[in-house]
């Protein structure tokens, strides 16, 4: 059987430490939801990304550093990674009940289809998945399957090399 392989489409753009970064990272995922031709899920979407890149802001940039934005789309998913140069581990779950915030990787781990954390040299990326077909459509998946109730999350692999953040 032939099996035809699309190429990943990628696009990244870094920031630097500054809050008023996670509108426009935002602002440039749905432009490249657009360039993509993905017309579901784009809030979805867009709310994964405010979380990663506000809990990388907050917990994993060091001062003078920042975090990169990456964005891929292959074989019906679209990827987001937020990658950041900081220690740590993210936890889901608020830390001290009567703090605000804490919510931001519950709020991905309930939205996107997959996610997880890898390790990288310095820091991390944390990442999420969202099925979608060819035409930017939902994919219905099921148990065990993007979209279906077989979610991970957590996961903790190879990073890859020091890049400036």
């Amino acid at each position: 059987m032939n099996v035809e392989i699309q190429p990943a489409l990628l696009r990244e753009r870094f920031y630097p430490r500054s809050r008023q970064t996670v509108r426009t990272a935002r602002e440039f995922a749905a432009e490249t939801l657009h360039a993509w031709g993905v017309t579901l899920r784009q809030d979805d979407v867009s709310l994964c990304v405010s979380e990663l890149a506000t809990n990388a802001l907050l917990h994993g940039v060091p001062p003078g550093r920042g975090y990169r934005l990456r964005m891929l789309r292959f074989e019906g998913v679209v990827r987001v990674e937020v990658h950041d140069s900081g220690g740590g581990r993210p936890r889901i779950g608020r830390r001290d009940p009567g703090a605000e915030g804490g919510r931001g990787l519950l709020l991905v781990a309930a939205i996107a289809d997959r996610w997880g954390i890898l390790a990288r040299v310095p820091g991390k990326v944390v990442w999420c998945e969202f099925a979608v077909g060819a035409g930017g459509t939902v994919g219905a998946g099921g148990a065990g399957e993007p979209g279906g109730a077989g979610r991970t999350g957590g996961t903790v692999g190879a990073g890859g090399p020091s890049d400036g953040l």
